[in-house]
């Protein structure tokens, strides 16, 4: 018996509007990201869920709200975890894009938007604290071992699940699934707010997807 994982980036935040870092701040949706959510669950009508995922992100938990406020559904089992929260984006987070390329370079701005395994700088700000930051790379170390153990055994034993996250949260999961090298998934790019559903047999193994190539935002 086959299961089902849908995977959704949550819909354009406040601050993808504004072309900020956003990472682990925890910014609102905008009103498109709203209404992509809405089109999201008008896309998923008629599926039925067995439970779902999320991060412990406003912006994911309220997509997901939407979702199945649009599906009509209601007690579905949710679990919120930090394993699918963004990638952390260190000290750049509430920074313009476009004023950090004209202050680093866009060369600077561009590895640490889209290498691996080179993370942003880990000055301490106003919107980072705590000094963290995280490449691509070490958002998969916490992501992908959540992913394995508690998301995928369910999609194994013929479970319908659907994960509403982030762009690197999901490109990590996206990576594992399709066995993307490092270099593949640097131009990988989620969309906001477009379900992607992959079809699993019992060995884990993906039968089917309907994931479209996209090229780097």
């Amino acid at each position: 018996m086959s299961g089902k994982l849908i995977l959704v980036r949550h819909g354009q935040s406040q601050w993808n509007l504004e072309n900020r870092f956003t990472g682990w701040v925890d910014v609102p949706l905008s009103e498109k990201g709203r209404e992509e959510a809405r089109q999201a669950g008008q896309t998923l009508k008629g599926i039925h869920f067995d439970c779902a995922f999320t991060s412990k992100l406003k912006r994911a938990q309220d997509t997901l709200n939407i979702i199945l406020q649009e599906m009509g559904i209601r007690n579905l089992p949710i679990e919120e975890d930090q394993a699918l929260n963004e990638r952390h984006y260190g000290a750049l987070q509430g920074l313009n894009k476009k004023e950090t390329a004209a202050k680093y370079g866009d060369e600077q701005v561009h590895i640490w938007r889209r290498s691996y395994d080179v993370p942003p700088p880990k000055d301490k700000t106003e919107m980072n604290p705590e000094g963290t930051s995280e490449s691509l790379k070490d958002t998969a170390a916490r992501t992908l071992p959540y992913f394995k153990s508690r998301i995928l055994p369910l999609v194994k034993s013929g479970k319908t699940v659907l994960v509403a996250a982030h762009g690197n949260s999901l490109r990590a999961i996206v990576m594992d699934l399709e066995h993307m090298t490092k270099e593949q998934v640097l131009e990988l790019n989620i969309p906001t707010g477009v379900p992607i559903t992959y079809e699993m047999d019992p060995s884990g193994h993906v039968l089917s997807h309907n994931r479209q190539p996209a090229g780097v935002s």
